[in-house]
């Protein structure tokens, strides 16, 4: 570790030819709706990327998630670049992009409570410019001066962090925030997947959905209800849809009545929460639930206006209507109603990104084993590349698509409409975290959450 920090000071000059392409890059997916497709420009070309030169910056953690990146915002009394990463024990830091030096570094009150234990977090932070919002395995989300890092307040969102944990990539809508619920790894009861709108300003709980015991609508002790899961963990947590505002989440393995319990489900929510308004179940919802196949392993994918992809560890992934999830356009005890099913040969536990170019809309897909390229042609997706390499959640920036191979297979950059390689860029070992590319840098941590181990690295990209 104390060469990693040596490398971190070693680079402290700033960069004065920063690139200025790109902006901000202000949450998980690049905007609300998630749909990792990024600025149109970052200065990283396909005849540059190969020359750019790698910093490893120490963390006081794991990042098994993604940074966000704002640009020139006063932190400490000057302006800056800054990374922003949540890490695995919920200690979220600024840093410096030119350098990698740490500008501030913010840890959850009873932190060395839970620091090497079981009770991780993989959710990564949202931003206004002006604050930050985290998560840690105390249960909370923090708001932070991003200015300082100072905790402006804290809200609890459940009742039994111990058991319920926020694993997914926070989000900010309409003045809200918006985060989820699910288990840790075992899945030990009890628990229940849940949505929290929270004011942003003042921290109030505004709403709770929650995907079990759904008729309560506030925070409840998990063994109050009847049934445990129903996680909501999938890496892009909620998905908010352009113009209605409505949300959008997929649940894991837990009952399904159409009623009151809404396990192994895509659901529709209103814009605070407050309401179901449609899902979508697979008529073999028994079946994922009684093996442990769940459909949340992913979270919905917005294609277009109309049109919707969800995938899950059973490895189909379905083209979905918006307008009639299930065949109708309410919620209720009605399964099926996908417009196409494709395989993918394996589960699916990463973000797809959605990428419109040229007219054309393509999805782009990473596996343990493989990543892929649809075309969406005549309202159904059309396979156009197939490569064998790993992947988790894909990016496309500046007309480049960024997949990490998290066995140590470096971060691939391919062009996206035939996935030929274009370089391969150095990176050691991970899990879920995924890249972000703007202003000439790309910011990507290494590491597993899952070995707790309370130090980590960020690898930053930046053109020489």
């Amino acid at each position: 570790m104390l060469a990693l920090v040596a490398v971190a000071c070693a680079s402290a000059a700033p960069n004065r030819g920063a690139v200025r392409a790109g902006g901000d890059w202000t949450r998980f997916g690049y905007d609300a709706a998630r749909r990792n497709a990024g600025p149109g420009s970052t200065g990283i070309t396909a005849a540059n990327v190969g020359s750019l030169r790698r910093q490893r910056v120490a963390l006081p953690g794991t990042a098994d998630s993604s940074p966000i990146y704002l640009r020139g915002v006063t932190v400490r009394g000057k302006r800056h670049d800054v990374f922003v990463l949540t890490t695995s024990y919920g200690r979220t830091l600024a840093l410096d992009a030119d350098t990698g030096a740490r500008l501030w570094l913010f840890t959850p009150r009873g932190y060395s409570s839970w620091a090497g234990s079981y009770r991780i977090t993989n959710s990564s932070p949202v931003s206004d410019r002006r604050f930050v919002w985290a998560g840690a395995p105390d249960g909370r989300i923090h708001k932070l001066a991003l200015a300082t890092g100072r905790e402006i307040w804290s809200r609890a969102i459940t009742r039994l962090p111990a058991r319920e944990k926020l694993g997914t990539a926070l989000n900010l809508s309409r003045g809200l925030v918006l985060a989820t619920t699910g288990g840790y790894v075992g899945d030990a009861p009890p628990y229940q997947g849940h949505v929290a709108a929270i004011d942003a300003r003042s921290g109030r709980l505004v709403h709770v959905w929650n995907a079990l015991c759904s008729d309560r609508h506030a925070l409840i002790a998990p063994s109050s209800c009847s049934e445990s899961g129903s996680a909501i963990w999938a890496r892009s947590g909620v998905v908010v849809l352009p113009g209605s505002g409505r949300l959008l989440v997929a649940t894991g393995d837990g009952k399904w009545d159409g009623r009151r319990h809404w396990g192994d489900s895509v659901v529709m929510l209103s814009p605070n929460a407050a309401r179901l308004l449609q899902n979508w179940t697979p008529t073999d919802a028994a079946r994922l639930e009684t093996g442990d196949i769940d459909l949340g392993s992913t979270a919905p994918a917005l294609v277009s206006s109309g049109l919707v992809v969800q995938s899950g560890k059973d490895a189909k992934l379905r083209l979905l209507s918006l307008a009639h999830l299930n065949g109708t356009a309410r919620a209720g005890a009605r399964q099926g109603g996908e417009l196409q099913t494709l395989s993918l040969g394996e589960g699916l536990f990463s973000a797809p990104a959605v990428w419109r170019s040229g007219g054309r809309t393509w999805v782009f897909v990473a596996t343990g084993g493989s990543t892929r390229g649809w075309a969406l042609s005549g309202g159904r997706l059309q396979l156009v590349w197939q490569k064998a390499a790993a992947g988790t959640s894909p990016v496309v920036a500046g007309g480049l698509l960024y997949v990490y191979d998290p066995a140590g297979g470096g971060l691939r950059v391919r062009r996206p409409t035939d996935g030929v390689e274009v370089a391969t860029l150095p990176a050691g070992s991970g899990h879920w975290s995924s890249p972000i590319a703007t202003d000439g840098r790309i910011a990507l941590p290494e590491g597993d959450a899952n070995e707790h181990r309370t130090s980590g690295v960020l690898d930053i990209y930046r053109l020489p």
